[in-house]
């Protein structure tokens, strides 16, 4: 053999054993103490990232830039609506191409857990669900009803056709995947979460399932064949304490630790503290136990995808900025460098942090000029005629608005009454706007003025984003229920409506623009354009505006409300072109000098709703001589949920007065209020409205008082603080909707800082309103 044959011969060798090497399957398991990644006990460090929230091109470069933080793995949810947008029609290209993302994942180093649902919540649309669910009347979402099952099972069985060639036994990444999620938030039925685990199975997954909930609600969902992490923005030692109740062995692992908070419309931007992230992630990690930060990167929720919470009813922004380490843009924050120096002290053997990749670039833009206009009312689509209003779903609807119009008979000053509107509307009497109603605030009714001769009532009611979270998720858009008509003591319900159904979204109906003349501002569609030399991300000021949304170059990038906290939107670079770029803004109220600037810089904290849903008004205050104490206590000074049982009471409303606090601080916060019954079971929280409350944080914090119900631990509700500190005692008053037993309660404290928990309390009860409320 010849030298030249023989060093041939040799490499050929090395290459085939590299190759074997390189195909040979990895394994990855749940051991009695650790998880094992071929069986040697592994850490999991991870960050949810969603690619949804990403444009395509720029994937790479964030999962570049969280595994440049330190982390070994990504977690990402599918949101079914993503892939399913008409029932049977399956999309996994383009944005919603998730083998793609996986596979890129693994490229740069990360192993991948796949949430893929039928339930994601997010804070997306639906909590991911498509919403042709919601044409069924008698669907029954997160049950065992056979029609949800029957398609959950359907849209598991293509993840799994898409998916499962992608786990780690198969030479892929995907290291666990995740059945359904927070169930227990949701309902106790453990057979569901078996079938659901089933459909799981049969889809092809073969590596470790598991699923996550609160630590008080493990113990709801948690069936004793599937392992369990539990979900918390604080205080690991005593989260992982609960986890241990239900599952006595095995690895620990927190399956969503926040490092800030999304954000709502007409709330404040919500932050988290670097230095206590930062010592619980330290405390995580010295106890070798895994996690997920939700969110390492939070993106933006581009088109109609943002959802909502319910109750109290809280749209989402369009920005999922998240106070995460990897900002809206893909850019490191100060958070993502802390994180990188303690990881890097926790490093697995052979294992290296890569170079920080370059921050993305943000460019300012000359200003748009518009040019075209199209109204609203002059680009209607043909109406369905009905005896009464129909919902958004009713006509074969998914996104946009509705116009509702029937005829008034002259008459005198009367009041439109509406049961339910989802969930914003403009209401017009011959064109001219008369009010809005705003489903945040549960006002629905509006005084008509008085009018001689017969009008058109027009009712252009905008979608928001279905509820995403809580009991509130059969969330069918539009009118609910008949609209009545009361002048005097006459009662009467209007009929002949015309139902023009307003596709807005990924799709639009189709408009005819006329060129911008000096005109009254209305409702419609605003064209124009601006020039682009470099194909880098910018933002877009929208705070003179007011309502609606955008669209550049035809794909919709998102929602926006002049209330904030969030004031600009982010373009992505990739969806520009060089040289002329077509913007088109849809406001609902119209816009006398439309014009739109471009920025650098997010506004992301900027409320323009002057104390918004304050409850306190005017007159009213609580007069304690004229009230009955009922049942009277003391808190443990813990983070833990704090319970109390009483003599049974007959009760719609309902008072907790804090008359101390632990350290003898003049503040108050309450993270979570529950009501129990003489069987020791929950009283339902769905219907329950915010009376009053002596004081609220509403400026230096999202301390709203209805945050005791909203079903979320790390939102409070916390007393003023930052231009006054008014001294306790605290009171806050609940109508429950309904006459309720009461034998019961449990409160959970604010999580994140021991300021405001309540030492001394008393607590009220009454069928009828409490007096001076």
């Amino acid at each position: 053999m010849t030298p030249y044959r023989k060093t041939l011969f040799i490499l050929l060798c090395m290459l085939s054993v590299y190759t074997a090497s390189a195909q040979q399957p990895q394994t990855f398991k749940i051991g009695k103490e650790a998880f094992e990644l071929n069986g040697k006990p592994y850490v999991i460090r991870c960050g949810e990232m969603h690619f949804a929230r990403i444009p395509k091109t720029e994937w790479r470069s964030r999962l570049k830039m969280a595994k440049a933080m330190g982390l070994n793995t990504v977690c990402a949810y599918l949101f079914w609506n993503m892939h399913e947008k008409q029932p049977d029609t399956f999309t996994w290209t383009g944005q919603s191409d998730a083998a793609e993302f996986c596979k890129i994942a693994k490229e740069e180093g990360l192993y991948v857990i796949l949430r893929p649902g039928p339930y994601s919540c997010a804070e997306w649309e639906f909590g991911g669900f498509p919403w042709w669910l919601l044409k069924d009347k008698s669907i029954q979402l997160r049950t065992q009803h056979p029609y949800f099952l029957a398609r959950a099972k359907k849209y598991l069985l293509e993840v799994g056709r898409e998916l499962a060639p992608l786990q780690i036994s198969n030479g892929g990444n995907i290291i666990m995947v995740q059945v359904e999620n927070e169930y227990g938030s949701y309902g106790n039925d453990k057979q569901y979460m078996e079938t659901i685990k089933s459909y799981v199975e049969a889809a092809g997954f073969k590596v470790p399932l598991f699923h996550c909930d609160g630590p008080s609600q493990l113990k709801e969902d948690h069936p004793d064949d599937l392992f369990a992490v539990v979900n918390f923005g604080s205080n690991p030692k005593e989260n992982f304490e609960a986890l241990r109740q239900v599952q006595p062995t095995g690895p620990l692992m927190c399956g969503e630790y926040y490092p800030g908070w999304f954000d709502s419309w007409g709330r404040p931007h919500h932050t988290g503290g670097t230095k206590r992230i930062i010592d619980e992630l330290k405390y995580m990690l010295d106890h070798k136990a895994s996690f997920s930060i939700y969110m390492v990167h939070g993106g933006t929720t581009f088109g109609t995808y943002s959802g909502a919470n319910a109750p109290p009813f809280l749209p989402q922004t369009t920005s999922y900025d998240y106070d995460a380490p990897i900002d809206e843009a893909g850019n490191p924050t100060e958070k993502y460098h802390q994180i990188r120096k303690l990881f890097s002290n926790y490093l697995q053997e052979g294992e290296t942090l890569p170079d920080i990749p370059a921050s993305n670039k943000i460019q300012k833009l000359a200003p748009v000029k518009f040019t075209a206009f199209a109204a609203l009312n002059k680009n209607l689509p043909k109406p369905v005629l009905s005896d009464t209003v129909k919902l958004m779903e009713d006509l074969n609807q998914n996104f946009g608005c509705v116009l509702y119009q029937t005829q008034l008979a002259g008459g005198e000053r009367s009041l439109l009454q509406f049961r339910d509107i989802h969930d914003y509307a403009l209401i017009y009497i011959d064109d001219h706007l008369i009010g809005t109603l705003d489903r945040r605030k549960n006002k629905f009714s509006l005084e008509i003025p008085k009018h001689n001769k017969n009008a058109k009532l027009s009712v252009l009611v905008e979608a928001v984003g279905r509820v995403n979270y809580g009991y509130a998720m059969h969330d069918r858009k539009g009118i609910h229920g008949p609209v009545y008509l009361v002048t005097g003591n006459t009662k009467t319900e209007l009929k002949n409506w015309k139902n023009y159904p307003i596709q807005l979204g990924d799709h639009n109906i189709p408009v005819r623009y006329q060129p911008i003349t000096p005109q009254k501002p209305a409702a419609g569609f605003y064209k124009g354009t601006f020039a682009a030399s470099n194909l880098s991300d910018t933002y877009i000021d929208m705070s003179k505006w007011n309502k609606g949304l955008v669209w550049i170059n035809g794909t919709c990038l998102g929602r926006y409300w002049n209330i904030g906290p969030t004031q600009t939107m982010l373009i992505p670079g990739s969806w520009l072109k060089k040289g002329q770029n077509e913007i088109i803004v849809f406001d609902l109220f119209g816009n006398a000098a439309p014009a739109l600037t471009f920025t650098d810089q997010p506004i992301l904290d900027k409320v323009n709703e002057t104390q918004p849903q304050v409850h306190k008004k005017a007159g009213q205050h609580w007069i304690k001589d004229a009230q009955e104490v009922h049942h009277a206590g003391s808190f443990q000074n813990s983070a833990s949920w704090q319970t109390t049982s009483f003599k049974p009471v007959e009760a719609r409303f309902f008072c907790l007065e804090a008359l101390s606090e632990q350290h003898g601080q003049p503040y108050t916060s309450v993270a979570e209020l529950v009501l129990l019954d003489p069987q020791g079971r929950e009283i339902p929280r769905s219907d329950w409205k915010v009376v009053y409350a002596d004081s609220e944080e509403l400026d230096g914090d999202d301390g709203n008082a209805a945050n005791v119900f909203d079903l979320q631990y790390t939102s409070i509700w916390h007393t003023e603080w930052q231009d006054k500190a008014p001294k306790p005692p605290h009171q806050i008053v609940i109508d429950l909707g309904k006459v309720y037993k009461v034998s019961g309660l449990k409160l959970f404290p604010r999580q994140d800082n021991p300021n405001g928990r309540i030492k001394d309390y008393q607590l009220y009860f009454s069928v009828q309103p409490f007096k001076g409320l």
